[in-house]
C-alpha cells in the first residue's frame, strides 16, 4: 500500500509525503532517532514495540501497520486492527481499532514549537478512517488515549465516551460512521 499525501511543515509550507505500508527502514528510524529524544523527554510511547507490531502485521491479516514518510525519514507510525474489534455504542458495529498511533518526537509541540511536520497524527487517523470505509465499516475507529494526549483526540472531533476501566481507566474516543 502506498499514497501520496500533502504535510505542512511547521512553518506553514506544504510538502509533499508518502503514506506506506511500515517496514524495517520505519523500524530503523524508530530505534535510532525516535526513540533516544521519546526516552529523554520520558514520553509514555518511548518503548513501545514497533517490531512486534510489523510481525503480527506480515503475519496475520488483521492487523496492519503503516508509516509516512517525509524528508527522507519516517514522520508517523500506524497500528491497526481491522477484525475482532466492536463500537463501544450500544449497537455494537465493527470499527478499526487504532492499537498505536505516533508522529516522530520532532512532529510534537512537547519537543520541538513549532514542530517539523505539523499534522501528522491527524493525517494518519484520517486515513484510519478511510481504511474503515474501504472495509465496509462506514468510517468507524476506536482507540484508547495514552494519558496526556486525550486534547488531541478533542481537537480532532472524536467523540469520548470516558475512562475504561478494562484498560487501566485509559478514555475511550469513536468515531461513528463518516457522512457521505
Amino acid at each position: 500500500m502506498q499514497a501520496s499525501i500533502q504535510l505542512a511543515t511547521g512553518a506553514g509550507r506544504i510538502v509533499d509525503g508518502r503514506l506506506c505500508s511500515m517496514t524495517t527502514r520505519h523500524l530503523s528510524d524508530y530505534h535510532q532517532l525516535w526513540q533516544p529524544m521519546l526516552i529523554e523527554a520520558a514520553l509514555p510511547d518511548r518503548g513501545w514495540p514497533w517490531e512486534y507490531k510489523l510481525r503480527q502485521a506480515q503475519q496475520e491479516e488483521r492487523f496492519e501497520a503503516y508509516a509516512i514518510e517525509a524528508a527522507g525519514l519516517t514522520q508517523g507510525m500506524l497500528y491497526l486492527e481491522t477484525q475482532w474489534h466492536r463500537s463501544g455504542t450500544p449497537q455494537r458495529d465493527r470499527l478499526v481499532y487504532v492499537q498505536a498511533i505516533a508522529s516522530a518526537p520532532w512532529n510534537r509541540v512537547e519537543i520541538e514549537d513549532p514542530p517539523f511536520f505539523a499534522g501528522i497524527g491527524r493525517a494518519l487517523l484520517l486515513f484510519a478512517r478511510q481504511r474503515s470505509k474501504q472495509i465496509g465499516y462506514q468510517g468507524r475507529v476506536g482507540l484508547h488515549a495514552l494519558p496526556g494526549s486525550e486534547g488531541f483526540y478533542h481537537r480532532n472531533a472524536m467523540p469520548d465516551y470516558g475512562p475504561d476501566l478494562e484498560k487501566e481507566g485509559l478514555i475511550y474516543f469513536e468515531y461513528g460512521p463518516m457522512q457521505s
